[in-house]
């Protein structure tokens, strides 16, 4: 924001019913958090699921406020009445940051499982191809090829377009970016035109917030009501609810359906990676990955027919995607280790991401496939059992650990997950201590199988109680290893 930012230029796209303040005000800052408010601060009064920031109109009186942004009135002199305080918040950060949103062509991508892996791949094929780009997503944000640490998958609107402003101050032309179904719903990206949008796919995931899986669709939905082009899986069983009276024009993929715009043909999947043709349009390249497993063809095939249909010529995309690295810290990724066996760490953390992983190693193993995993605390609970099903349906031995219990008891989410394994064909055992389950499951692997630690991915920490403890698996399969 410049110096002496008026009031009026902030809320020049907010919906204000009313105004006490004079809207020639000079203000200084701008936020939604009470404790980060200054003197000549505008705080916005958001309302969320557990707290209402209209109730910390003192605390910010106290500390100085200009201005107070309002869904209702107060009787104050100091308020901004508004339609709706979320969605006037992300129009009022965008301003602030003099609007950068405009100078880049933002790629969004929603679905419950790729969505990292996909804005990876598509980073790293931007910048091969001479585009300097930003990446915001769960495991960091990136502007250009400098690394910024990220807390949520999806910012907040006020830390978002910080990061479109220093993208754009820095050059960049492209932002690749991770879109949440709470982030959606929560009007965290209102008012950002996406040049692109794909859809990935949709399984259970955060029933714990959306309550049901029809507001979790609708959430996701949002992102491609914002977009210039969607860019459908269409393998998933809820494509055409996505693309179903969408204003844009939708491009689809699949590896089953031929009436789809692009398809996956003749796929082999390899110790060393992935190879298919795709072919559509009139076109048919051979794509190689370096990454093993039938999710790589879906999240590859997202990432070239979007980029085609951004410009890249079709050949070029194809040859990006063959020679990006395709590593993601936390996905399929392999832990250097002084062993005969390979031990592999991955975010799978839903029924359907467990599945994915687990068919991709299943297919590359020449031994057995021993995973260990649990399940997050205070989050969706009707995914554990399926979690547990799905891991002896593919595994040859399973250890049932803790991920982050949170405020939950641990042995109560293992009592969960075993709800789940009826009279296991495989070797089945839990194990509360991650760090136990991780050593056992080390002692137990031979010449040829694969470890599994699903569930915590790029993560260092685990979160018990309140409390986030340093826990990283690198480290911890390193020093089991090294004695």
């Amino acid at each position: 924001m410049s110096k002496g930012m008026r009031l009026s230029a902030l809320l020049k796209k907010a919906a204000v019913t009313s105004a006490n303040v004079p809207l020639d005000t000079e203000v200084t800052a701008l936020t939604d958090d009470s404790r980060k408010v200054s003197p000549g601060c505008v705080f916005v009064c958001v309302k969320g699921r557990s707290f209402d920031g209209h109730g910390a109109v003192p605390d910010a009186l106290k500390a100085g406020a200009a201005a107070i942004v309002t869904e209702r009135d107060l009787g104050l002199p100091q308020q901004v009445i508004v339609d709706d305080t979320r969605t006037a918040y992300a129009l009022m950060c965008s301003a602030f940051f003099g609007d950068p949103c405009e100078s880049l062509k933002i790629i969004g991508v929603t679905g419950t499982n790729g969505k990292t892996t996909t804005c990876f791949l598509m980073r790293d094929m931007l910048a091969a191809y001479g585009k300097k780009t930003g990446l915001i997503g769960s495991v960091y944000n990136m502007i250009g090829n400098e690394e910024l640490s990220a807390e949520f998958t999806t910012p907040g609107p006020y830390e978002l377009h910080s990061l479109f402003r220093q993208m754009a101050d820095a050059g960049c032309e492209y932002c690749v970016m991770e879109a949440s179904s709470q982030a959606l719903e929560q009007r965290r990206v209102h008012g950002v035109r996406f040049e692109a949008a794909i859809f990935t796919n949709l399984t259970r995931d955060h029933l714990d917030y959306h309550g049901t899986f029809e507001n979790y669709l609708a959430a996701k939905r949002i992102l491609f009501e914002n977009t210039d082009l969607a860019v459908i899986n269409l393998d998933d069983g809820h494509a055409a609810e996505i693309i179903g009276g969408l204003s844009c024009p939708a491009v689809t993929f699949s590896m089953n359906r031929d009436e789809a715009d692009y398809t996956a043909k003749n796929i082999q999947i390899k110790s060393t990676g992935t190879e298919y043709e795709l072919v559509g349009e009139g076109v048919i390249a051979r794509v190689k990955c370096r990454t093993p497993g039938r999710f790589t063809v879906y999240n590859s095939m997202g990432a070239i027919v979007c980029l085609t249909r951004l410009g890249i010529p079709f050949a070029e995309a194809v040859a990006l995607v063959s020679e990006s690295g395709g590593c993601v810290p936390g996905r399929a990724e392999i832990v250097p280790a002084s062993a005969d066996y390979t031990v592999i760490i991955d975010h799978a953390h839903t029924p359907d991401g467990l599945k994915n992983i687990l068919e991709a190693l299943r297919e590359i193993t020449a031994g057995r496939v021993i995973t260990v995993f649990g399940c997050g605390g205070d989050r969706d609970k009707t995914k554990r059992p399926l979690m547990g099903g799905m891991a002896v349906q593919l595994s040859d031995a399973v250890i049932v650990t803790s991920d982050n219990p949170r405020t939950e008891d641990p042995e109560r989410i293992i009592d969960e997950i075993m709800a789940g394994i009826d009279k296991p064909r495989i070797p089945v055992c839990r194990v509360t201590d991650r760090r136990e389950a991780i050593k056992k499951a080390l002692k137990k692997a031979k010449a040829g199988d694969i470890v599994l630690l699903a569930g915590k991915g790029q993560e260092t920490y685990q979160i018990i109680g309140t409390e986030k403890l340093e826990m990283d698996e690198r480290k911890i399969v390193s020093e089991i290893l090294n004695g």
